[in-house]
């Protein structure tokens, strides 16, 4: 069997239908590349988890790197200060691209050093994510003087960069949701401080984060707000084909029209239930070389292995939603329609919807739902209302009760114009 070239929850082989936003993000970073000068305030990719918001960011960092830029990469961790490992991230870039002449690397370390004190870096050690996670999160430093230290950091890296031939220096910040207040507060007064000199700042920060990513950075700083959000959408049913084609396609097999376009509408435009899915028909269809086709009865058949990830998944949510989150989403999921409005949570709950507020936000905050227009909501995962109906129909009334459950499934007939439609 060749080796299955589908990684759920990894990234992609093919990056499919980000076109627009690869575009945006090009023309963000050029006028760095061209005037020497920042790229502008804070550019935010919001979506659900399953969209492809961390996908997008490494292959801006694939692509700006190849157009002379240094780059740092850092994800967020609630509980957890990010700008330590921010400072780490940005010295190890600077040291891997080899780019200081040798009588100046010893002072630049301690220069980089100096800065680390300020965000809980022992002294003399070598920068490095782990030094970065023995920070206690203590405000050992008045916030102050970190905003100062991270100027300190951001324009002298980006500047060094410029000066020995590169473009300047991008920062990537995923899971920007979970990222502490205190730490983004201090990240976006020292952006906006540098703007003031934006032609001695060659630098840009592009971050992701979940729909509650813009009410957590004004929490953070109320001009969070002039940050630039893009929301990130789910695939039209071309760039879900191509996404899927393309890697079996490099190693000689080929998915059929039908076949995709079942995978496509089973998978709602959502890139990793893509991945899962094309992952699961691969392992079940088992092709051997050039030549072999995967059809609508491979999807079919890979069907109940991709049902088992998802549904290990689900019970994830589940099991970390607090019981009136477990109500809600109870009620969400047997009403069966794609959005729902919070007056009719709160009427099937019998509470009033200022009562429903925190709950909901927490959900939203989990990446569970989100909004969906005025007023309602909606499951960020398709699939999960349908778990939740169809195991509840077997199990007590009491929703507390939810337990993990299997489901059959099956896809349209071939000769029917509508297979591939996900039953809801």
């Amino acid at each position: 069997m060749l080796p299955n070239p589908y990684a759920p929850g990894e990234l992609p082989r093919v990056l499919a239908g980000r076109e627009q936003q690869q575009d945006r993000i090009r023309g963000y970073l050029s006028r760095i590349g061209t005037y020497g000068e920042m790229g502008g305030p804070l550019l935010v990719f919001q979506g659900p988890r399953g969209v492809g918001k961390t996908s997008l960011l490494r292959e801006a960092q694939r692509d700006a790197e190849e157009h002379g830029f240094i780059t740092a990469w850092v994800a967020c961790r609630r509980n957890a200060p990010f700008l330590p490992d921010l400072v780490s991230r940005v010295g190890k870039a600077i040291d891997t691209a080899d780019i200081l002449p040798r009588a100046e690397k010893s002072s630049w370390k301690l220069r980089l050093e100096s800065i680390g004190l300020e965000f809980g870096l022992p002294s003399g050690v070598k920068l490095s994510a782990t030094a970065a996670a023995d920070h206690s999160g203590a405000d050992a430093h008045p916030r102050g003087a970190q905003i100062s230290a991270m100027e300190d950091l951001l324009h002298e890296t980006s500047s060094q960069v410029r000066a020995r031939g590169g473009a300047g220096l991008v920062v990537f910040v995923d899971e920007m949701h979970a990222a502490a207040r205190d730490d983004l507060a201090v990240l976006l007064n020292a952006m906006q401080n540098l703007a003031g000199r934006r032609e001695d700042n060659p630098l840009a920060i592009i971050g992701a984060g979940l729909p509650s990513t813009p009410g957590v950075l004004v929490n953070a700083a109320t001009f969070g707000e002039r940050s630039t959000f893009l929301t990130l959408p789910r695939l039209e049913p071309s760039a879900a084909a191509a996404a899927v084609a393309g890697p079996a396609g490099e190693l000689g097999v080929t998915w059929t029209p039908a076949g995709l376009q079942a995978i496509a509408a089973e998978a709602q435009g959502f890139p990793y239930l893509l991945q899962v899915l094309a992952h699961a028909t691969w392992e079940v269809a088992k092709p051997s070389g050039t030549g072999d086709l995967l059809d609508v009865g491979e999807v079919q058949a890979g069907l109940p292995l991709a049902d088992d990830q998802l549904t290990s998944m689900y019970a994830a949510r589940w099991a970390a939603a607090t019981d009136l989150e477990r109500q809600i989403m109870a009620v969400m999921a047997q009403v069966g329609t794609p959005t729902v409005t919070r007056a009719e949570i709160a009427e099937q709950l019998g509470r009033s919807t200022q009562a429903l507020g925190v709950p909901r936000e927490r959900l939203i905050d989990k990446g569970i739902i989100e909004p969906a227009g005025r007023g309602e909501v909606r499951f960020t995962m398709p699939g999960f209302d349908r778990y939740i109906r169809e195991t509840l129909a077997g199990a007590p009334a009491d929703p507390d009760q939810l337990t993990t459950g299997r489901r059959r499934r099956e896809l349209p007939p071939a000769s029917d114009p509508g297979r591939g439609t996900t039953r809801r």
